[in-house]
């Protein structure tokens, strides 16, 4: 028999009948502010659990499932999460977590599809293959984030922080990135000929001083107002980009056919290796 306690009040929230909670079923259960942490819980069923400000600190939820789980508030610090079952093909249906701290937690490969992780702490997190299809990360703090072949396809990081963030190899196509914190982050590839992916995302004012993003698929993507000082860009695909009243002082352009990309007000005069076509060589 398993009491499961309160963190801060020891009161016994719910009673188990099991020598362990190792893959049991916990679905549907009141564990708000449940003392969860440092278990071996893979496997384990949350399914519309309620989990507000629970503890998981240093468990062990590899494989578990928290579908229609809520997690807001909840402590998830150095957890595994990997191959977590926290999304679903409908909003309604994924987990919630608000306001959670995933800080230095395992999200390999985890289902993460329309969860909303509005204003979370995942830094130092690592999120490598995860499906974040949809996933809702406005203001999140992600930098040091290291997230190699991930899905962020139309997932909204609107002004979330990725300072030096490590998404090689990722997909961000239609991603909402608006003034979003990119500083440093790495957004290439871990081989030669391999790339990043950022068609059709909205990166307007967004800060990216000093990324990497070489040989980065960039077509109809929004960077207006966008800060790239210092930023690689050598060989990146940019056909129709939007960089009007965009900052490239110091960027680096080698490479990278500019004929299709808006320039408007954006001063190429200190952008590295810009071949500009001379029918733009007047443009404010």
């Amino acid at each position: 028999m398993i009491e499961i306690k309160h963190k801060e009040t020891r009161e016994i929230l719910e009673t188990v009948d099991a020598e362990t909670l190792k893959g049991a079923d916990l679905r549907d259960m009141r564990l708000a502010g449940a003392d969860l942490a440092g278990l071996d819980l893979s496997g384990t069923r949350f399914q519309y659990a309620d989990l507000v400000g629970a503890n998981f600190s240093g468990s062990n939820l590899q494989g578990a499932f928290f579908s229609g789980a809520h997690l807001n508030h909840a402590t998830l610090t150095n957890a595994n999460l990997s191959e977590g079952k926290l999304g679903a093909e409908k909003r309604a249906l994924a987990a919630m977590m608000n306001d959670c701290n995933l800080s230095n937690a395992c999200l390999d490969r985890a289902d993460l599809r329309f969860v909303e992780l509005r204003n979370a702490d995942l830094s130092g997190a690592t999120l490598n293959h995860a499906d974040a299809r949809d996933a809702d990360f406005y203001l999140a703090n992600m930098t040091g984030v290291v997230a190699h072949r991930a899905l962020f396809i139309k997932t909204n990081l609107r002004e979330a922080d990725l300072s030096e963030a490590n998404l090689c190899d990722s997909h961000l196509n239609e991603a909402n990135l608006i003034k979003a914190r990119l500083k440093n982050a790495r957004m290439e590839s871990c081989t030669e000929s391999g790339f990043t992916v950022i068609n059709l995302a909205n990166l307007e004012g967004a800060d990216l001083s000093g990324a990497k993003m070489r040989n980065i698929s960039a077509e109809d993507t929004n960077l207006r107002h966008a800060t790239l000082r210092g930023t690689d860009l050598s060989n990146a695909v940019m056909g129709g980009a939007i960089l009007r009243s965009a900052n490239v002082a110091g960027a680096n352009f080698s490479g990278v056919e500019l004929a299709t990309v808006t320039m408007e007000f954006a001063n190429f005069s200190q952008a590295l290796n810009a071949k500009i076509p001379s029918y733009k060589v007047n443009l404010r």
